[in-house]
């Protein structure tokens, strides 16, 4: 009776982690027509059609990285600075480690007046970045859903095997597992939180002062011009509060912005 009760346990849980899992996982949307068009448009150097296109295929709801680097290919060959800087970095919010994206990143940002040394960063804040930016990955997801299903599985040993030995070696092994996969769940947990709690943006505008007080009796501080990033503090009507990557905060005026977290 007892061994029937863990069959149906272990088979139980293999099910609910089937379940989970499969709903982690996010299924590969097909080749957009409209998104080959564009590819074919940009070999053949109609930059200004390719764009068309491109901006099509995301309103009908595809989106992929590919999708925003080329996009940013193709304005950066327009000489339209902020939306190649604003697509790129929608790029690299989906595939943050992919050298492509960081080496047309900086040329277009060489196209930029602004020339913004960022603060310095410590090794432990450095190491939360890097961490961050590998749970923002597909690959840790699947390390996510790897550990749930090692767990699922040493588990379900456990339950129905008699040997002493081997039940004790697959509930240490369960209890490993387990642990990891909690672990790595709480890290993109916090990875999420961070990248939702801090809202950036791409300035658009050609160029806009940035006060110390959100009226325009106070001092001005510095001017910014567009493809420049910020992070978004606060807002007071048409008044924006930002910060630059030196760590320097201010008050901008009826900017056009772009946010990054949209």
């Amino acid at each position: 009776m007892r061994k029937i009760f863990n069959i149906k346990y272990g088979v139980l849980t293999l099910i609910i982690f089937f379940i989970v899992s499969t709903l982690s996982l996010k299924a590969q949307a097909p080749v957009a027509p409209l998104f080959e068009e564009g590819n074919t448009a940009y070999n053949e150097g109609d930059f200004s059609k390719a764009v068309s296109l491109y901006e099509l295929t995301l309103l009908s709801g595809k989106h992929s990285a590919a999708l925003y680097f080329n996009l940013g290919n193709a304005y950066y060959r327009l000489n339209k600075v902020a939306e190649s800087i604003y697509y790129y970095e929608k790029a690299k919010q989906l595939e943050p480690k992919n050298e492509d994206f960081k080496v047309n990143s900086a040329f277009a940002k060489n196209m930029t007046i602004d020339a913004i040394e960022p603060l310095p960063e410590s090794q432990l804040s450095q190491f939360q970045k890097a961490l961050y930016v590998l749970a923002n990955t597909s690959i840790w997801s699947k390390i996510v859903i790897l550990f749930m299903w090692l767990f699922a599985i040493f588990f379900s040993i456990y339950l129905l095997n008699k040997t002493a030995k081997l039940k004790r070696l697959f509930f240490v092994l369960s209890l490993f597992s387990i642990v990891l996969f909690m672990g790595s769940f709480t890290i993109k947990f916090f990875a999420n939180a961070e990248q939702d709690n801090k809202e950036y943006a791409i300035i658009f505008s050609n160029e806009i002062n940035s006060w110390s007080e959100p009226n325009l009796r106070a001092e001005i501080q510095f001017t910014l011009h567009e493809g420049t990033k910020v992070e978004l503090l606060d807002s007071l009507d048409e008044w924006k509060k930002i910060r630059i990557a030196n760590g320097s905060e201010g008050w901008i005026k009826n900017a056009s912005l772009k946010s990054l977290n949209n």
